[in-house]
Protein backbone atom coordinates (compact mmCIF):
# COMPACT_ATOMS: atom_id res chain seq x y z
CA UNK A 1 0.00 0.00 0.00
CA UNK A 2 1.41 3.43 -1.15
CA UNK A 3 -0.01 5.77 2.02
CA UNK A 4 1.51 8.72 0.47
CA UNK A 5 -0.22 8.42 -2.59
CA UNK A 6 -3.65 7.76 -0.85
CA UNK A 7 -2.98 10.76 1.80
CA UNK A 8 -2.54 12.84 -1.50
CA UNK A 9 -5.56 11.62 -3.48
CA UNK A 10 -7.43 12.03 -0.38
CA UNK A 11 -6.59 16.07 0.27
CA UNK A 12 -7.08 16.63 -3.44
CA UNK A 13 -10.69 15.22 -3.12
CA UNK A 14 -11.40 17.63 -0.28
CA UNK A 15 -9.54 20.83 -2.11
CA UNK A 16 -10.63 24.00 -0.64
CA UNK A 17 -13.84 25.40 -2.52
CA UNK A 18 -14.30 22.07 -4.36
CA UNK A 19 -16.50 18.53 -3.31
CA UNK A 20 -17.65 15.77 -4.98
CA UNK A 21 -20.47 15.06 -7.28
CA UNK A 22 -22.49 11.49 -6.68
CA UNK A 23 -23.05 10.83 -10.12
CA UNK A 24 -23.24 7.23 -9.22
CA UNK A 25 -27.60 6.46 -8.94
CA UNK A 26 -28.03 2.54 -9.34
CA UNK A 27 -30.37 1.69 -12.65
CA UNK A 28 -33.53 1.79 -10.41
CA UNK A 29 -32.59 4.95 -8.55
CA UNK A 30 -32.15 7.24 -11.70
CA UNK A 31 -34.80 5.54 -13.17
CA UNK A 32 -37.20 6.63 -10.60
CA UNK A 33 -35.55 10.37 -11.11
CA UNK A 34 -35.81 10.09 -14.73
CA UNK A 35 -39.43 8.91 -14.45
CA UNK A 36 -40.62 12.08 -12.21
CA UNK A 37 -39.72 14.48 -14.89
CA UNK A 38 -40.34 12.30 -18.00
CA UNK A 39 -37.28 10.87 -19.27
CA UNK A 40 -36.91 7.19 -20.59
CA UNK A 41 -34.67 5.79 -18.35
CA UNK A 42 -31.97 3.73 -21.24
CA UNK A 43 -28.63 3.18 -21.45
CA UNK A 44 -28.22 5.88 -23.73
CA UNK A 45 -30.18 8.50 -22.02
CA UNK A 46 -28.20 8.11 -18.97
CA UNK A 47 -24.69 8.52 -20.78
CA UNK A 48 -26.12 12.11 -22.74
CA UNK A 49 -27.12 12.77 -19.06
CA UNK A 50 -24.04 12.42 -17.56
CA UNK A 51 -22.12 13.87 -20.46
CA UNK A 52 -23.82 16.55 -20.19
CA UNK A 53 -22.83 17.22 -16.63
CA UNK A 54 -19.10 16.15 -17.18
CA UNK A 55 -18.72 18.36 -19.93
CA UNK A 56 -20.00 21.42 -18.64
CA UNK A 57 -17.30 24.29 -19.17
CA UNK A 58 -15.18 25.02 -16.09
CA UNK A 59 -16.96 22.20 -13.84
CA UNK A 60 -13.38 21.37 -12.47
CA UNK A 61 -12.99 24.63 -10.59
CA UNK A 62 -15.87 23.77 -7.98
CA UNK A 63 -15.86 19.76 -8.41
CA UNK A 64 -12.75 17.82 -7.15
CA UNK A 65 -14.62 14.20 -7.96
CA UNK A 66 -17.37 12.45 -8.79
CA UNK A 67 -18.46 9.60 -7.95
CA UNK A 68 -19.60 6.73 -10.48
CA UNK A 69 -21.81 4.14 -11.52
CA UNK A 70 -20.00 0.84 -13.20
CA UNK A 71 -22.14 1.48 -16.59
CA UNK A 72 -20.86 5.22 -16.44
CA UNK A 73 -17.40 4.01 -16.00
CA UNK A 74 -17.67 1.95 -18.96
CA UNK A 75 -19.45 4.34 -21.12
CA UNK A 76 -17.76 6.77 -24.31
CA UNK A 77 -18.84 10.08 -24.56
CA UNK A 78 -20.24 11.11 -28.10
CA UNK A 79 -16.56 12.66 -29.30
CA UNK A 80 -15.16 8.42 -28.46
CA UNK A 81 -13.48 9.68 -24.98
CA UNK A 82 -14.47 7.62 -21.96
CA UNK A 83 -16.28 9.37 -19.57
CA UNK A 84 -13.69 9.14 -16.81
CA UNK A 85 -11.05 10.59 -19.29
CA UNK A 86 -13.85 13.11 -19.99
CA UNK A 87 -13.50 14.13 -16.06
CA UNK A 88 -9.58 13.83 -15.74
CA UNK A 89 -9.81 16.59 -18.93
CA UNK A 90 -11.73 18.71 -16.66
CA UNK A 91 -9.26 18.07 -13.91
CA UNK A 92 -11.62 16.09 -11.81
CA UNK A 93 -10.55 13.18 -10.11
CA UNK A 94 -12.91 9.90 -11.16
CA UNK A 95 -14.12 7.25 -8.81
CA UNK A 96 -16.59 4.26 -8.29
CA UNK A 97 -19.23 3.05 -6.11
CA UNK A 98 -18.40 -0.13 -4.89
CA UNK A 99 -20.94 -1.62 -3.23
CA UNK A 100 -24.40 -3.71 -4.16
CA UNK A 101 -27.69 -3.57 -3.68
CA UNK A 102 -29.28 -3.87 0.35
CA UNK A 103 -31.15 -6.72 1.74
CA UNK A 104 -32.83 -6.38 4.86
CA UNK A 105 -31.47 -7.21 8.08
CA UNK A 106 -31.96 -11.18 9.33
CA UNK A 107 -34.79 -10.92 12.41
CA UNK A 108 -34.75 -7.18 11.81
CA UNK A 109 -36.62 -6.56 8.18
CA UNK A 110 -37.38 -2.77 8.85
CA UNK A 111 -33.08 -2.35 8.87
CA UNK A 112 -30.81 -2.85 5.89
CA UNK A 113 -27.23 -4.67 5.18
CA UNK A 114 -25.01 -3.26 2.41
CA UNK A 115 -23.90 -6.36 0.35
CA UNK A 116 -20.66 -6.35 -1.94
CA UNK A 117 -17.91 -7.93 -0.10
CA UNK A 118 -17.81 -11.05 -2.18
CA UNK A 119 -15.42 -10.50 -5.04
CA UNK A 120 -14.75 -7.00 -4.32
CA UNK A 121 -10.75 -7.42 -4.54
CA UNK A 122 -11.07 -8.12 -8.46
CA UNK A 123 -13.53 -5.77 -9.11
CA UNK A 124 -10.98 -3.08 -7.56
CA UNK A 125 -8.17 -4.19 -9.69
CA UNK A 126 -10.50 -3.63 -12.61
CA UNK A 127 -11.57 -0.10 -11.82
CA UNK A 128 -8.26 0.98 -10.57
CA UNK A 129 -7.23 0.04 -14.72
CA UNK A 130 -10.04 1.90 -15.38
CA UNK A 131 -8.75 4.89 -13.99
CA UNK A 132 -10.48 5.29 -10.79
CA UNK A 133 -8.72 6.43 -8.19
CA UNK A 134 -11.05 6.83 -5.23
CA UNK A 135 -14.22 4.75 -4.58
CA UNK A 136 -17.71 4.43 -2.29
CA UNK A 137 -19.58 2.73 -0.29
CA UNK A 138 -22.94 3.44 1.40
CA UNK A 139 -24.41 1.50 4.47
CA UNK A 140 -27.95 3.08 5.56
CA UNK A 141 -29.30 3.21 9.18
CA UNK A 142 -32.97 3.43 9.95
CA UNK A 143 -34.15 5.29 13.11
CA UNK A 144 -37.77 4.43 14.42
CA UNK A 145 -38.64 6.03 17.46
CA UNK A 146 -36.40 3.99 20.37
CA UNK A 147 -36.71 0.90 18.66
CA UNK A 148 -34.21 1.26 15.65
CA UNK A 149 -31.52 1.29 14.77
CA UNK A 150 -30.45 -2.18 16.40
CA UNK A 151 -27.15 -1.91 17.61
CA UNK A 152 -26.79 -5.37 15.23
CA UNK A 153 -27.48 -3.23 12.15
CA UNK A 154 -24.89 -0.79 13.28
CA UNK A 155 -22.21 -3.01 13.96
CA UNK A 156 -22.70 -4.99 11.18
CA UNK A 157 -22.83 -2.59 8.39
CA UNK A 158 -19.59 -0.80 10.55
CA UNK A 159 -17.74 -3.96 10.08
CA UNK A 160 -18.21 -4.12 6.39
CA UNK A 161 -17.47 -0.48 5.70
CA UNK A 162 -14.06 -1.05 7.76
CA UNK A 163 -13.49 -4.85 5.46
CA UNK A 164 -14.94 -2.66 2.28
CA UNK A 165 -12.19 0.30 3.13
CA UNK A 166 -9.13 -2.29 3.74
CA UNK A 167 -9.56 -3.59 0.48
CA UNK A 168 -9.88 -0.19 -1.70
CA UNK A 169 -6.10 0.71 0.39
CA UNK A 170 -4.58 -2.78 -0.02
CA UNK A 171 -5.56 -1.60 -4.29
CA UNK A 172 -4.38 1.16 -4.14
CA UNK A 173 -7.90 3.56 -3.68
CA UNK A 174 -9.22 6.00 -1.22
CA UNK A 175 -12.13 4.68 0.33
CA UNK A 176 -15.10 7.39 1.28
CA UNK A 177 -16.82 5.79 4.36
CA UNK A 178 -20.42 6.42 3.95
CA UNK A 179 -22.59 5.27 7.03
CA UNK A 180 -26.16 7.47 6.37
CA UNK A 181 -28.55 7.81 9.42
CA UNK A 182 -31.69 8.30 7.17
CA UNK A 183 -33.80 11.45 7.40
CA UNK A 184 -36.85 9.47 6.67
CA UNK A 185 -38.83 9.89 9.74
CA UNK A 186 -40.86 11.94 12.25
CA UNK A 187 -37.69 11.55 14.81
CA UNK A 188 -36.16 15.06 16.93
CA UNK A 189 -32.72 15.77 15.47
CA UNK A 190 -31.65 14.87 19.10
CA UNK A 191 -32.73 11.81 18.07
CA UNK A 192 -30.87 11.99 15.43
CA UNK A 193 -27.44 13.33 16.90
CA UNK A 194 -27.54 10.21 19.13
CA UNK A 195 -27.99 7.71 16.77
CA UNK A 196 -25.36 9.33 14.28
CA UNK A 197 -23.02 9.46 16.86
CA UNK A 198 -23.35 5.88 18.00
CA UNK A 199 -22.95 4.73 14.40
CA UNK A 200 -19.93 7.14 14.13
CA UNK A 201 -18.23 5.69 17.05
CA UNK A 202 -19.04 2.32 15.83
CA UNK A 203 -17.80 2.99 12.44
CA UNK A 204 -14.38 4.19 13.21
CA UNK A 205 -13.87 1.14 16.08
CA UNK A 206 -14.18 -1.17 13.22
CA UNK A 207 -11.95 0.92 11.12
CA UNK A 208 -9.56 1.12 13.71
CA UNK A 209 -9.90 -2.79 14.48
CA UNK A 210 -9.07 -3.20 10.10
CA UNK A 211 -5.94 -1.14 10.49
CA UNK A 212 -7.45 1.17 7.86
CA UNK A 213 -4.92 4.54 7.14
CA UNK A 214 -7.32 7.69 8.55
CA UNK A 215 -5.53 9.64 6.56
CA UNK A 216 -5.96 7.72 3.38
CA UNK A 217 -9.75 7.80 3.57
CA UNK A 218 -12.55 10.24 3.72
CA UNK A 219 -16.25 10.17 5.67
CA UNK A 220 -18.95 10.97 3.91
CA UNK A 221 -22.05 11.35 6.46
CA UNK A 222 -25.09 13.08 7.09
CA UNK A 223 -26.05 15.68 8.50
CA UNK A 224 -27.28 16.22 12.34
CA UNK A 225 -31.13 16.68 11.00
CA UNK A 226 -34.85 16.36 12.10
CA UNK A 227 -36.76 13.91 10.31
CA UNK A 228 -38.44 14.95 7.67
CA UNK A 229 -42.03 14.39 8.87
CA UNK A 230 -40.55 15.75 12.25
CA UNK A 231 -42.94 18.75 13.82
CA UNK A 232 -40.09 20.90 14.67
CA UNK A 233 -37.99 21.46 12.15
CA UNK A 234 -34.17 22.52 13.09
CA UNK A 235 -33.40 25.92 11.27
CA UNK A 236 -29.95 26.24 9.99
CA UNK A 237 -27.72 27.26 12.71
CA UNK A 238 -29.21 24.28 14.98
CA UNK A 239 -28.16 21.83 12.69
CA UNK A 240 -24.82 23.42 11.82
CA UNK A 241 -24.18 22.97 15.25
CA UNK A 242 -25.31 19.74 16.34
CA UNK A 243 -23.63 18.49 13.35
CA UNK A 244 -20.24 19.73 13.79
CA UNK A 245 -20.56 19.18 17.50
CA UNK A 246 -21.72 15.39 16.69
CA UNK A 247 -18.32 14.88 14.51
CA UNK A 248 -16.25 16.58 17.32
CA UNK A 249 -16.67 13.47 19.56
CA UNK A 250 -17.26 10.93 16.51
CA UNK A 251 -14.54 11.57 13.83
CA UNK A 252 -11.17 11.38 14.90
CA UNK A 253 -8.62 14.14 13.64
CA UNK A 254 -6.22 12.16 11.32
CA UNK A 255 -9.04 12.03 8.77
CA UNK A 256 -8.39 14.26 6.10
CA UNK A 257 -11.79 15.27 4.84
CA UNK A 258 -15.63 15.05 5.70
CA UNK A 259 -17.73 15.02 2.51
CA UNK A 260 -21.55 15.22 3.31
CA UNK A 261 -24.23 13.94 1.62
CA UNK A 262 -27.28 15.88 0.86
CA UNK A 263 -29.77 12.63 1.60
CA UNK A 264 -32.99 14.42 0.81
CA UNK A 265 -32.47 18.70 1.97
CA UNK A 266 -33.44 20.23 -1.00
CA UNK A 267 -30.78 21.96 -3.06
CA UNK A 268 -30.71 25.05 -0.83
CA UNK A 269 -31.18 23.52 2.40
CA UNK A 270 -27.73 21.34 1.43
CA UNK A 271 -25.81 24.43 -0.03
CA UNK A 272 -26.99 26.95 3.65
CA UNK A 273 -26.12 23.94 6.55
CA UNK A 274 -22.74 23.19 4.40
CA UNK A 275 -22.14 27.27 4.26
CA UNK A 276 -23.26 27.62 8.14
CA UNK A 277 -20.74 24.87 9.63
CA UNK A 278 -17.92 26.61 7.60
CA UNK A 279 -18.84 30.04 8.71
CA UNK A 280 -19.30 29.12 12.46
CA UNK A 281 -16.09 27.15 12.72
CA UNK A 282 -12.46 27.81 11.11
CA UNK A 283 -10.08 25.53 13.62
CA UNK A 284 -11.92 22.30 12.53
CA UNK A 285 -9.09 19.41 11.56
CA UNK A 286 -10.96 18.07 8.85
CA UNK A 287 -11.90 20.12 5.94
CA UNK A 288 -16.00 20.30 5.88
CA UNK A 289 -17.23 19.27 2.25
CA UNK A 290 -20.04 17.89 0.05
CA UNK A 291 -20.99 14.84 -2.05
CA UNK A 292 -23.93 15.37 -3.26
CA UNK A 293 -26.44 13.62 -5.83
CA UNK A 294 -29.81 15.14 -5.93
CA UNK A 295 -28.48 18.60 -4.28
CA UNK A 296 -26.67 19.33 -7.65
CA UNK A 297 -28.01 17.59 -10.43
CA UNK A 298 -32.28 17.88 -9.27
CA UNK A 299 -32.45 21.26 -11.39
CA UNK A 300 -30.37 20.14 -14.19
CA UNK A 301 -32.20 17.36 -14.64
CA UNK A 302 -35.09 18.81 -14.85
CA UNK A 303 -34.52 21.72 -17.01
CA UNK A 304 -32.88 18.89 -19.40
CA UNK A 305 -35.42 16.52 -19.90
CA UNK A 306 -34.10 13.66 -22.02
CA UNK A 307 -34.15 17.59 -25.00
CA UNK A 308 -30.89 17.76 -26.69
CA UNK A 309 -31.51 21.66 -27.08
CA UNK A 310 -31.64 21.89 -23.60
CA UNK A 311 -28.26 21.15 -22.69
CA UNK A 312 -26.82 24.76 -22.53
CA UNK A 313 -29.22 25.59 -20.18
CA UNK A 314 -29.08 22.57 -18.20
CA UNK A 315 -25.56 22.67 -17.93
CA UNK A 316 -25.61 26.35 -16.74
CA UNK A 317 -27.93 25.33 -13.60
CA UNK A 318 -25.60 22.84 -12.80
CA UNK A 319 -22.73 24.78 -12.99
CA UNK A 320 -24.15 27.41 -10.44
CA UNK A 321 -25.44 24.80 -8.27
CA UNK A 322 -21.36 23.46 -8.00
CA UNK A 323 -20.31 27.11 -7.69
CA UNK A 324 -22.95 27.74 -4.79
CA UNK A 325 -21.73 24.41 -2.73
CA UNK A 326 -18.24 26.23 -3.60
CA UNK A 327 -18.90 29.12 -2.16
CA UNK A 328 -20.27 27.35 1.32
CA UNK A 329 -16.92 25.06 1.53
CA UNK A 330 -15.45 28.78 2.13
CA UNK A 331 -18.69 30.23 4.48
CA UNK A 332 -18.81 32.87 1.75
CA UNK A 333 -22.60 31.96 0.32
CA UNK A 334 -25.28 34.16 0.49
CA UNK A 335 -28.44 34.14 -0.30
CA UNK A 336 -28.17 37.20 -2.88
CA UNK A 337 -26.04 35.39 -4.77
CA UNK A 338 -28.80 32.80 -5.49
CA UNK A 339 -30.31 36.09 -6.93
CA UNK A 340 -27.70 37.50 -8.87
CA UNK A 341 -27.99 34.52 -10.61
CA UNK A 342 -31.61 34.48 -11.18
Amino acid sequence: MDLQKLETTARELVTPGQGILAADESHGTITKRFEAVGIESTEETRRDYREMLFTTEGIGEFLSGVILFDETIRQEASDGRLLSKVLEDQGVIPGIKVDMSTVAMPLSPEEKYTQGLDGLAGRLEEYVGMGARFTKWRAVITIKDEELPTRQCIEANARALALYAAFCQEAGLVPIVEPEVLIDGDHSIERCYEVTEATLRSTFGALYEHAVELTGMLLKPNMVISGKEAERQAGVEEVARMTVECLKRSVPAAVPGIAFLSGGQSQLQATQHLNAMNQMYDDLPWQLSFSYARALQEQPMEIWGGDSSKVSEAQKAFYHRAKMNGAARSGSYSDDMEEQAA
